[in-house]
């Protein structure tokens, strides 16, 4: 059983901040958990604009509070975003969250995320591998 609190992840690994300094993430289940899913709450600030991309991830979106636009950039549509949307990139979309009051939303990536936000310009996390013993590692 995994039991955490976001006040417990403040400020240590599990808490990534954008380099744009726009958004951060609170990482609360990761590939080291070992569930076959990763599950964050990430805050993104008030007038920005953040273009994402997980080449490598599915990933579920529910928007616990804020309100903004969401942009997929393979089509140019846009989708209104409010407090009790959920979004679902199926497709790998490259997409663009916009934001008009300040966002938080609860995240769920499949397959799980390995703990920070460095990828490439495709969006693709470093590969994961899971060894005899159950843990993940990064591929070199």
């Amino acid at each position: 059983m995994i039991v955490r609190t976001t006040a417990e992840i403040t400020d240590t690994d599990r808490h990534i901040k954008g380099n744009n300094g726009n958004w951060e993430s609170k990482r609360i289940v990761l590939a080291d958990d070992r569930v076959g899913f990763s599950f964050h709450e990430t805050t993104i600030a008030a007038g920005t604009t953040n273009d994402f991309h997980y080449a490598n991830h599915i990933e579920a979106v529910w928007l616990t509070r804020g309100k903004g636009t969401l942009r997929d950039l393979t089509n140019d549509k846009e989708y209104p975003l409010e407090a009790g949307s959920m979004y679902l990139l199926d497709g790998h979309e490259k997409h663009q969250v916009i934001v008009e009051e300040e966002m938080q939303m609860l995240c769920v990536f499949n397959p799980p995320v390995v703990g920070d936000e460095n990828h490439d310009e495709n969006g693709i996390y470093p590969l994961l591998r899971l060894q005899d013993d159950g843990s993940v590692v990064r591929e070199k």
